[in-house]
């Protein structure tokens, strides 16, 4: 059998040109460093779409550039070829379009009103009388107006509803009820959500781009209203700039009625929580006193009362109350920041918290005080309830620590092992009010000498009686301390070295918490 290799047809694809956008950056001087003109953009399509976008401001030299470049979101730009933003008045401008340079002029044409619509003379019927008049008037007015009293009457009732449920059904805040106003910036920002990230009981959290930048969105549903408001209240606090708290960039809130979503954005890490982390990472004894050192220090800082100085009003002492691992996120050099504030209660000088709802946070992490109900409602009794969970979070790093000679679970949560995955409220009161029990420590934990001081601490922290609990500030200064004199070396085919002075002594119990 012969084949004729004339008949196959053999097609060139086509080359498909580069996606080009206008490149400015306000921060780039061209005086000091090569500033690229031109971008061009990573496209996923076969035909080589994709979109460029622009921002610029208002300023008191008139409409300034502050970024152009390649966007990644082509469905907030179809069918549009021109750089054009149509809402006037806002404090930062933003347009897309989706043909190559077509950022390279901005337009502000706020949308005109559609032109009114005339009916043919043709179809106009003239009517004669008054009688007819006023029979016409009569059947088109009368069920308008019927329709809109029945409307008034309906809303009136949904308005008393929602006055009664709110008094009979409202939950015990966690913020000061006269914080409901909701907080909102003027202008939206230009935020894409990229990834989910995680999902908690008070909402979800995404990776999203602002701008050139990565941010994180915690998207509230409004049903947890109280919680976002609680947690913006806590972020914009005086003196709440730290670098082991997470830090804060602003709120928004987007859609209307039964569809609005909160959202609180902060500063983006990519390694995640504490908790995410050690999952899938085992850690050196340094990474863990880094770690633990810098944590205790935001937990520190947050307990911590400051007055008011000369230029700074005054920062009251907050407890956290859902202290826990997933609450701890780490940056990219492995330090610690605390976040997560909706259940978090401040202490200001001289006024009660009042009855406060006592039973709140993750039931894993709950003190005896709070499984038992014996709880104080003053400020000690609640950062003491923080350092029992502070004793858990630092029994979950020295699980995953490779000091030692032993060999490393698999991560668990505290009481995971003794309880599972989900305690019940009644299996937690059994096993920590009742019985007394808390995380097992494993023997070969103690052959390591810093892990054994640590032991003692978390033991300390986590004591049955919440007086006898150490500070976030002493347990700081006892890791510091740890970290400095706990020397560990190791070579190819040599055990590591730990040295521990002779005369050292870790810092006491602070007399008051």
């Amino acid at each position: 059998m012969l084949f004729n290799f004339s008949d196959i047809k053999c097609e060139t694809p086509a080359i498909v040109k580069p996606f080009v956008c206008e490149k400015y950056d306000k921060s780039c001087d061209p005086a000091v460093q090569n500033c690229d003109t031109v971008e061009e953009c990573k496209t996923y399509t076969p035909d080589g779409a994709g979109a460029c976008y622009a921002s610029w401001i208002n300023g008191s030299d008139g409409f300034q550039t502050v970024k152009k470049g390649c966007w990644l979101n082509f469905e907030n730009c179809l069918n549009e070829t021109e750089c054009i933003e149509d809402a006037p008045n806002k404090q930062v401008y933003f347009c897309c379009c989706r043909k190559p340079l077509c950022n390279g002029n901005l337009n502000l044409r706020p949308l005109s009103h559609p032109p009114s619509t005339t009916t043919s003379s043709t179809t106009i019927v003239r009517e004669s009388g008054e009688r007819q008049l006023m029979h016409t008037l009569m059947y088109s007015i009368v069920p308008i107006l019927a329709v809109a009293l029945l409307i008034v009457v309906i809303f009136a009732m949904w308005r008393w509803y929602q006055r009664r449920s709110t008094i009979y059904h409202q939950q015990l805040p966690t913020a000061d009820p006269a914080l409901l106003n909701t907080p909102n910036d003027e202008a939206l920002r230009p935020l894409q959500l990229i990834e989910l990230r995680a999902r908690g009981r008070f909402g979800a959290v995404w990776k999203a781009q602002l701008l050139s930048e990565f941010v994180a969105v915690k998207i509230f549903p409004l049903q947890d209203k109280l919680s976002w408001v609680s947690e913006h209240d806590i972020y914009v606090l005086p003196q709440m700039k730290h670098e082991n708290i997470l830090k804060y960039i602003a709120v928004e809130k987007r859609g209307e009625s039964l569809n609005t979503e909160l959202w609180l954005i902060t500063e983006f890490h990519e390694r995640g929580s504490l908790s995410d982390y050690l999952k899938s990472h085992t850690i050196t004894w340094n990474e863990l006193c880094k770690i633990a050192e810098s944590m205790a220090r935001g937990l520190a800082y947050l307990h911590d009362e400051i007055p008011e100085s000369k230029d700074r009003l005054a920062k009251p002492a907050i407890a956290h109350r859902d202290f826990k691992s997933k609450n701890v996120l780490l940056k990219s050099d492995l330090t610690a920041c605390i976040g997560d504030f909706g259940l978090a209660l401040k202490f200001e000088p001289g006024v009660s918290p009042g009855e406060t709802h006592g039973l709140v946070g993750t039931r894993r992490y709950m003190a005896p005080e709070i499984l038992e109900g014996a709880i104080c409602f003053n400020r000690d009794a609640f950062l003491r309830i923080d350092m029992y969970a502070c004793g858990l979070v630092i029994w979950e790093l020295i699980s995953r620590c490779t000091a030692h000679d032993g060999p490393i679970d698999d991560y668990v949560l505290p009481f995971e092992e003794e309880i599972g995955a989900h305690p019940s409220l009644e299996e937690m009161q059994e096993m920590v009010v009742t019985q007394k029990v808390r995380p097992t420590v494993k023997d070969h934990w103690l052959s390591h000498p810093g892990l054994s001081a640590l032991v003692s601490t978390v033991e300390e922290c986590w004591d049955q009686d919440a007086e006898a609990r150490l500070s976030a500030g002493c347990v700081q200064e006892r890791i510091s301390q740890l970290s400095r004199n706990v020397n560990i070396s190791t070579s190819i085919n040599q055990m590591p070295d730990v040295v521990i002075p002779l005369d050292m002594e870790l810092p006491s119990k602070d007399i008051s918490i």
